[in-house]
């Protein structure tokens, strides 16, 4: 559930949520990233005490830039992440387009965290594991802020305004120039 500001925020173990995809890239994924999962989205969103409703929440309102490299390759964020148009509603944390730009809008304040975001996506992501690329003898899963080595664990790094996350998977040898900054849009 999402935390009082300050407050440590408890994050549900992804396994245990409906929907969550352990898919490699290719394999179910035809177009190149993880499929936004919808079936399942409103279930994951309540256990989480994620908001979600017709309008965007206005009391919160922070945005944060995702990169994402598997094996030295960039894969999309796919637009309309926490968005169930057919059902007319969105989630607190929400993609609105291809940019990798989350949005975070909130009714309340609260602490938010990365392994929410991808818990709405329906993409599982732990401190090993993101869809079904896990650590291995060759891999690491490292996740990067504005350039920084982030240490903890990655599912409880809280969404702070104008964060560069760059999640990278593979070997040394095909990590990606890590980005620092993202030029975000005026408003954002």
């Amino acid at each position: 559930r999402p935390g009082a500001p300050g407050e440590p925020t408890t994050v549900a173990d992804p396994s245990s949520l409906p929907g969550i995809s352990t898919a490699t890239l290719g394999t179910t994924t035809p177009q190149g990233t993880w499929p936004i999962e919808l079936a399942h989205l409103a279930e994951r969103l309540d256990t989480e005490g994620i908001p979600h409703s017709n309008m965007e929440g206005q009391v919160l309102h922070i945005h944060q830039h995702l990169d994402l490299f598997v094996h030295g390759k960039s894969v999309a964020v796919p637009a309309n992440i926490g968005i169930h148009q057919a059902a007319g509603w969105l989630g607190a944390l929400h993609v609105h387009d291809a940019t990798g730009v989350i949005h975070v809008e909130s009714p309340f304040k609260a602490t938010y965290t990365l392994g929410q975001i991808f818990d709405t996506w329906g993409v599982r992501f732990t401190s090993t594991c993101i869809g079904g690329y896990c650590t291995d003898a060759t891999n690491t899963l490292k996740v990067y802020i504005n350039g920084t080595l982030y240490e903890g664990d990655p599912r409880t790094l809280a969404l702070d305004e104008h964060q560069e996350i760059a999640i990278v998977y593979g070997s040394a040898a095909e990590t990606p120039a890590i980005p620092t900054t993202y030029n975000f849009a005026p408003g954002q």
